[in-house]
């Protein structure tokens, strides 16, 4: 296969065209001849013209590459190597939702032919591509897996936002449903990896793999978010014991804050789904969860039991929230907890002010029926510093006096600025 892809007698196919499968797609279009197909043709006129539409790469990434752009699914036919890269979330339940990952299995189920390589890199829990995905291109296509393909699994490694991990430069797992599949599928993605392959013993290791790696990030945030709920009765500075604790050479230094995003708040959620399954109830994944999806509320509560201190009527209060995407310098808003922490406000009838230099306001109001605003007031109540965008820094205490009312509130959840008589201050 890794032959006749590197000779472009055969196609290489990439399905969803987000923050994951664009980057790889353009990546794998520098060496071989790549299908990028997304089921969104806006989102592929798009690309089309050279512009990502998840605003992460320049239009110079998509110079002098070897890729169609395409949501006909005639145009898939002609691909022999297919790599899955949709989302995998959860619903409002909690459960995960493999609804794009199934249809994505349905559609390469219509194209897949004799001798061709199916590869899923969105994050599942263990067993999901072989218990799940593969049954459904078997039953589509009428071929019968290891017989008349092969599989591999290798998780996605892209993080959004940063210009030095680039994906060619981060490590790659990878697996395969065999010894040959699992060779086949190393050389193709070590083509395009500089950083270098590691070859898992099975699918299901890979799989496993990807879904602690941020089980654990989750975990290890939840201790210093509940750090923090204590140290705060006892009225010392979070950070001050973190830096302190720091000196020492194998203490991590993690930071309190909120977990969202299409990773770290998510992919627990897969885990703690397979493990019930098997009749196993995760003590502490599960806790770790709790205490990070409970942060907003605690925030909230903790600014508005200091404004009625101030003898400040919440439900006369104005809150200016800077940032809403879910982590600095991107514009993806998924699974952003910030809308929490917007909506707890919401319920003590604070009225507030969003506003974002890098999150679409079209996105926003689609997704979360929210409105930003176009000008920042100057008699706030209070000022929530949600998210560490680079252009939020620059900030001084003097510009924060400026847009609130006296004796005002600046709650800094990313540690990002020093506190001023200016104001009451706020932190983690």
């Amino acid at each position: 296969m890794y032959n006749s892809l590197l000779k472009k007698e055969k196609k290489i196919a990439v399905l969803g065209l987000g923050y994951v499968g664009l980057p790889l797609a353009l990546e794998f279009a520098k060496y071989f001849s790549v299908v990028g197909f997304d089921i969104n043709q806006k989102r592929v006129d798009l690309m089309k013209q050279g512009i990502d539409p998840s605003n992460e790469l320049d239009s110079t990434a998509f110079e002098n590459k070897d890729i169609l752009f395409t949501a006909n699914l005639d145009d898939l036919k002609k691909a022999h190597f297919f790599i899955v890269a949709v989302p995998t979330d959860i619903d409002h339940n909690k459960v995960p939702n493999l609804t794009p990952l199934k249809r994505a299995s349905e559609t390469i189920g219509k194209v897949i032919k004799k001798g061709d390589y199916v590869v899923y890199e969105s994050t599942v829990y263990p067993g999901c591509t072989e218990e799940d995905c593969l049954p459904i291109v078997e039953e589509v296509s009428g071929l019968t897996f290891g017989k008349d393909f092969k599989a591999g699994y290798s998780p996605e490694r892209i993080n959004p936002g940063d210009k030095e991990r680039t994906i060619d430069t981060i490590l790659k797992i990878v697996s395969g449903s065999d010894a040959e599949a699992s060779e086949e599928v190393a050389k193709v993605y070590g083509h395009i990896i500089k950083a270098g392959i590691f070859k898992a013993e099975s699918i299901k290791v890979a799989e496993a793999a990807k879904v602690i790696e941020n089980t654990q990030r989750d975990l290890n945030i939840s201790l210093m978010n509940e750090l923090a709920m204590i140290f705060d009765k006892m009225g010392i500075s979070t950070k001050a014991v973190i830096e302190a604790a720091g000196t020492k050479w194998n203490f991590i230094k993690l930071q309190p804050g909120l977990v969202g995003g299409h990773c770290i708040g998510v992919d627990p959620y897969y885990l703690l789904h397979k493990a019930r399954q098997l009749g196993v109830e995760p003590q502490v994944i599960a806790a770790g969860r709790r205490i990070n999806d409970d942060m907003p509320r605690w925030i909230t509560k903790r600014l508005v039991q200091n404004l009625i201190q101030q003898g400040r009527n919440p439900g006369h209060c104005k809150v200016l929230v800077m940032g809403i995407t879910f982590k600095e310098n991107v514009s993806d808003i998924r699974n952003s907890k910030v809308v929490d922490l917007i909506r707890e406000l919401m319920d003590y009838s604070v009225n507030v002010h969003i506003v974002d230099t890098h999150a679409s306001p079209n996105e926003v109001a689609h997704e979360y029926k929210l409105t930003l605003v176009d000008h920042i007031s100057s008699d706030y109540d209070a000022v929530i510093v949600a998210v560490a965008h680079e252009d939020y820094k620059k900030h001084t205490p003097q510009y924060f006096a400026s847009i609130m009312k006296p004796n005002g509130v600046l709650v800094d959840l990313k540690g990002l600025y020093k506190p001023s008589d200016d104001y009451t201050y706020l932190q983690l």
